[in-house]
């Protein structure tokens, strides 16, 4: 597995995805793929990017099906040929590293017509819960079947624990007891028991693991704060906060079966 995230250069700004409360958009690459890339100069800011990541790469070592990630260079020439004022204003804030999510053709918005196995539900939200990722109901799935499987995106409203920063220093114990409701979730019906699954799940998160996939998340993302003053402070207070929250599950399982 690589230490860095694959970094491709865009070549060509396809069209905007209006969707959810960022502006996305379809990007071709000179390895020849197409990317939804979610840009560093979105109002949502780099920390999304960043729990994208995270929980996107946390997904992928658990077996859960996620679109490939990468990191999308954008050439600031790109944005003269955009017509859209909106989307040039995006992209000329978002010159350098963006995230590109491996563009599934075909790819249909889950319904719960052709539900996941109990199993792979129960992984997903087995993985929210640990991320406290709330962002996966039926109002908002956040969830692609693609080749008769269903696949995991959209996590940057996972891991709120970040966006306290720089405001305040960094508070491990209030993330690692932060309760989760999975009775919104939009596989509670489908999913295995979430204590059967966290038995599953949980002895494959190590420590090594999420400081390899903290590892990924590029410098640029990382904002440092006066108790976070360089990359280094922030990948060890992300390390810290994912791993300490494994260690008190009932915090987080509460009364699930």
């Amino acid at each position: 597995m690589s230490d860095v995230l694959e970094t491709v250069i865009a070549t060509r700004f396809v069209l905007p995805l209006r969707e959810g409360g960022s502006l996305p958009g379809l990007v071709e690459a000179d390895d020849l793929g197409t990317y939804v890339v979610k840009f560093s100069g979105a109002g949502q800011g780099r920390k999304v990017l960043v729990a994208e990541v995270l929980v996107g790469e946390i997904a992928r070592r658990l077996g859960i099906p996620t679109p490939r990630l990468a990191v999308v260079d954008m050439p600031s020439a790109i944005a003269r040929y955009e017509a859209d004022e909106e989307v040039q204003d995006l992209l000329n804030a978002s010159p350098g590293h963006n995230l590109g999510v491996d563009f599934l053709p075909g790819s249909f918005g889950y319904d719960g017509s052709r539900p996941p196995s109990a199993e792979e539900a129960g992984a997903i939200l087995w993985l929210d819960a640990y991320t406290a990722n709330v962002d996966r109901t039926w109002a908002n799935p956040n969830l692609l079947v693609w080749h008769g499987r269903t696949w995991a995106i959209d996590h940057g409203a996972a891991l709120w624990f970040h966006h306290s920063w720089p405001s305040r220093p960094p508070d491990v114990h209030r993330f690692v007891g932060q309760p989760f409701d999975p009775s919104g979730h939009v596989l509670a019906a489908a999913a295995a028991p979430l204590r059967e699954t966290h038995e599953r799940l949980a002895p494959h998160v190590t420590e090594r693991l999420v400081e390899e996939v903290v590892g990924l998340v590029p410098d640029v993302w990382l904002e440092q704060t006066a108790s976070l003053p360089g990359p280094d402070d922030a990948r060890a207070a992300y390390v810290e906060h994912l791993t300490l929250r494994l260690t008190k599950p009932d915090a987080w399982l509460g009364g699930t079966a």
